[in-house]
C-alpha cells in the first residue's frame, strides 16, 4: 500500500489559533494561515462571514495568543523578534489593519487583561527582573510596576467593578507552593500600587491553587490539595470556599453568564483526554464530544444566548471550532478542519496503553500502530518503532491530532507516547515526582517504553528510536547518553544537554522553575551536572540528529552547539555518525509552514537513512 499524502501536503494544512470572541459577543478572531503564512481573521458569528484583516504584519508564528480591545474595535498582540519570545504588546486596529506598539522594552511581556473603558492594561513582564504584575495608562502612554515578587506572577483578573486584581503567586520558601492573592488598584488618582494583597484561604502551604475567572464577588479556583486538581467558587463577602471534588483531575476555566449564579466551565483529565464539563447547580454534566481533546479556547469563550466556543480534536481528527449551545447539545461548526487532498480516513487512530516502569508504577501512553496507516501492509511482518516523548516536563501527550506522530505513521513507522511520571491528569504526586529527578526514574519510564514496544510481535526489535521536543529533546539526549542499548537512533528537537548553562541563561521565571524542580544550582551543582546529558556524552553509541532554532530563549541554541562540540571532542564526525541542523529564524519551536515543512523533511530523509521502514521513499512525493 503506498503513502496517501505528501510530506508537504501535512506540513501545510491550515490550522487557526487563539479565537477568542468580541466583547458584544458578535465577533471571533483568531490566527489562520490559509494563505501559507500566519495571518489574522475576524468572523462575523451571524453570518460565518470571515475577513482577512492583516496583510504579513502580525507574527509569523502563533505561539502567543490575542485578545480583543474593549473597543472592540482592536485586538492585542505579542510580537516578539523571530520566536525569541521578547515579547512588546502591540494594539491592532482592525479597520486600518495597522499595528502600534503599547508596551515596548527589554524582556517577556504577557498581555492579561483590559479595563472595561479600555484605559488600562494589565500584563506580566521580566522588563524590571522577576515576572511581575505592570499597568500600562492608555490616556497618558505612562507604564508602571505594581506587584514586587521575588517569585513570578502568573494568572491576572481583574474585578467586575475594576477596582481590584486577582492573581497567582508564592511567597512562601516551599517552591511547589503558589497561592491566589487579591490587591486593590488605587485608580482615583491614576496610581496603581497594587495595595493590601490577602492572600486567599484556599488550602494548606505546600499545594498549589489556581486561578480562572472572576464573577461579581465570587472567584473561580482550583486547588491540588486531594491529589486530583479540584475546582471550588471562592466567595469574598465570606471569605469561604466550595470545593467541587471528583475522582478525576479537573481544572477551572470560566464562569457562565454575568450573574452570579454559580455555573462555570470546567476541563477534565481522563486516560489522555481532556472532557468538556459544565457544572450547573454543583452537578457537573459532559458536553457532548467526541473522546479526544476539548477545549474552551481564547481569553473570552462566552458567545452568548447560552453558547460558547468549543474547540475538538481526536487523534486522527484536525481541530474545528465550533458554537455549542449548553441548553440542547447542539452546535454549529465554525471553522472547519481542513484536509486539502488528504483523504480524512487515512489518518491513524491510537489506543491508550498502560505498562510497568521498573520500580513497578503504571504509566499510560498512546499507542499508533503503524499498521493502520497508509504505508504499511497490515500483514507486515516488522516494523520500525519510535517512542516520542513529551516536553514540560508538566504537560502530556494527549487524544489530540498530532501532526507529527501522523507523519511518523504514514512512513511506517509505530509511535508511542509515553506519559511519564512528570506529566500532568494524573494528580500533584504523579506530577512532582519528577522534582529533584531530572534524567532519572522518568527516563526509565521512557526507556521502559521501548521494552514495551519490543514485546510486542510486529515491531522489530532492532529498530528503535527516540525523538521528542524541548524537555522530550533532553529525554532523547538522556535516552542515547544514559540508556544506550535501548535505541537504534534518536531525535533530539530543541533539547537540554547542560542544566548549569541552562539555569545561567535562562529568564528570572524560568529561574525559579529549575530552583522548584531541581534545586538550588550552587547547593545542588553535583546534581545539575550528573542530570546533564554531556556529563555522559562518552557513553553515547548510537548516531543522533540535533535540530534546534538559533533564537530559542527556553532552551539556547548553546545547548545543542554544546553537545555537538561535545561529540567532535569524542572524535565522532559529521553526518557519518550525528547530524546537526540549526534552523535560524525560529525560537522554541514554530508554527510556520516553511519551517514546518523543513523540519519534516530534515526527520524524513534522517530517519530514511538511519532507520528505514516500508514506506515510499521521499522521491515519491
Amino acid at each position: 500500500m503506498s503513502a496517501e499524502y505528501p510530506l508537504e501536503e501535512l506540513a501545510s494544512l491550515p490550522s487557526f489559533y487563539h479565537p477568542t470572541v468580541s466583547p458584544d459577543g458578535s465577533r471571533i478572531a483568531f490566527y489562520y494561515d490559509e494563505t501559507g503564512r500566519n495571518e489574522l481573521y475576524v468572523q462575523d458569528l451571524d453570518t460565518g462571514d470571515r475577513e482577512r484583516v492583516s496583510e504579513g504584519n502580525v507574527p509569523r508564528q502563533a505561539r502567543h495568543g490575542i485578545a480583543w480591545d474593549a473597543d472592540g474595535e482592536g485586538v492585542f498582540l505579542h510580537v516578539d523578534d523571530d520566536g525569541d519570545e521578547q515579547n512588546d504588546v502591540h494594539r491592532f486596529d482592525l479597520d486600518s489593519g495597522e499595528s502600534e506598539p503599547l508596551v515596548a522594552g527589554d524582556g517577556q511581556s504577557h498581555f492579561q487583561t483590559v479595563s472595561d473603558d479600555g484605559r488600562w492594561l494589565f500584563y506580566t513582564s521580566t522588563a524590571e527582573g522577576q515576572m511581575n504584575v505592570h499597568r500600562y495608562d492608555r490616556e497618558t502612554e505612562t507604564d508602571e510596576r505594581i506587584t514586587d515578587y521575588d517569585q513570578p506572577v502568573h494568572t491576572v483578573e481583574l474585578s467586575p467593578d475594576g477596582e481590584r486584581i486577582a492573581y497567582t503567586t508564592n511567597e512562601s520558601d516551599d517552591l511547589e507552593n503558589s497561592d491566589v492573592y487579591v490587591a486593590c488598584v488605587e485608580r482615583s488618582t491614576g496610581g496603581a500600587d497594587g495595595s493590601a494583597p490577602r492572600k486567599l484561604d484556599l488550602n494548606d502551604e505546600g499545594f498549589e491553587a489556581s486561578l480562572a475567572d472572576w464573577q461579581d464577588e465570587r472567584l473561580l479556583v482550583g486547588d491540588d490539595s486531594p491529589d486530583t486538581n479540584r475546582v471550588g467558587v471562592y466567595d469574598l463577602d465570606a471569605e469561604s470556599v466550595e470545593w467541587f471534588d471528583s475522582d478525576y483531575e479537573e481544572r477551572p476555566v470560566r464562569f457562565l453568564g454575568t450573574e452570579a449564579d454559580g455555573d462555570f466551565l470546567v476541563l477534565r483529565f481522563r486516560e489522555a483526554a481532556v472532557v468538556p464539563l459544565v457544572y450547573e447547580d454543583g452537578e457537573a454534566r459532559r458536553v457532548e464530544a467526541p473522546l479526544g481533546v476539548a477545549s474552551f479556547p481564547g481569553d473570552e469563550s462566552l458567545v452568548g444566548d447560552g453558547t460558547v466556543l468549543l474547540q475538538q480534536t481526536t487523534p486522527n481528527t484536525r481541530p474545528e471550532l465550533l458554537r455549542y449551545d449548553l441548553a440542547d447539545d447542539s452546535y454549529e461548526t465554525l471553522v472547519e478542519a481542513d484536509y486539502g487532498d488528504i483523504d480524512p480516513d487515512a489518518f491513524a487512530d491510537c489506543e491508550f496503553v498502560t505498562y510497568e516502569s521498573e520500580d513497578g508504577l503504571d504509566i499510560g501512553a498512546l499507542h499508533y500502530d503503524a499498521r493502520d496507516g497508509p504505508a504499511v501492509e497490515s500483514d507486515a511482518t516488522t516494523v520500525p518503532a519510535i517512542v516520542m516523548v513529551h516536553g514540560g516536563p508538566h504537560a502530556a501527550s494527549f487524544r489530540s491530532f498530532n501532526a507529527y506522530a501522523q507523519f511518523l505513521v504514514s512512513r511506517g513507522y509505530t509511535v508511542l507516547q509515553p506519559n511519564y511520571r512528570g506529566s500532568i491528569g494524573r494528580g500533584r504526586e504523579f506530577k512532582n515526582a519528577i522534582h529533584h529527578d531530572w534524567g532519572g526514574m522518568e527516563q526509565v519510564d521512557v526507556r521502559e517504553g521501548a521494552a514495551w514496544l519490543r514485546e510486542q510481535a510486529y515491531v522489530d526489535d532492532d529498530r528503535i528510536a527516540v525523538f521528542g521536543g524541548s524537555y522530550g529533546g533532553y529525554s532523547a539526549y538522556c535516552q542515547l547518553t544514559m540508556h544506550p542499548e535501548a535505541w537504534t537512533t534518536g531525535v533530539a528537537w530543541i533539547g537540554i544537554t547542560d542544566l548549569q548553562a541552562l539555569y545561567e541563561e535562562s529568564m528570572p521565571h524560568f529561574k525559579t522553575v529549575l530552583e522548584q524542580q531541581l534545586g538550588d544550582p550552587e547547593e545542588n551543582a553535583a546534581f545539575y551536572r550528573e542530570r546533564s546529558p554531556i556529563t555522559h556524552v562518552e557513553e553515547m553509541t548510537a548516531p543522533i540528529l540535533m535540530v534546534h532554532g538559533v533564537n530559542d530563549p527556553r532552551c539556547p541554541i548553546s545547548q545543542a552547539r554544546r553537545f555537538r562540540d561535545a561529540l567532535e571532542d569524542q572524535g565522532w564526525e559529521e553526518p557519518e555518525e550525528f547530524q546537526y541542523e540549526e534552523l535560524g529564524e525560529e525560537g522554541h519551536g514554530s508554527s510556520d509552514i516553511d519551517q514546518k515543512i523543513r523540519a519534516y523533511r530534515i526527520m524524513a530523509e534522517y530517519l530514511a537513512e538511519r532507520m528505514p521502514a516500508t514506506a515510499r521513499s521521499e522521491a515519491d512525493d
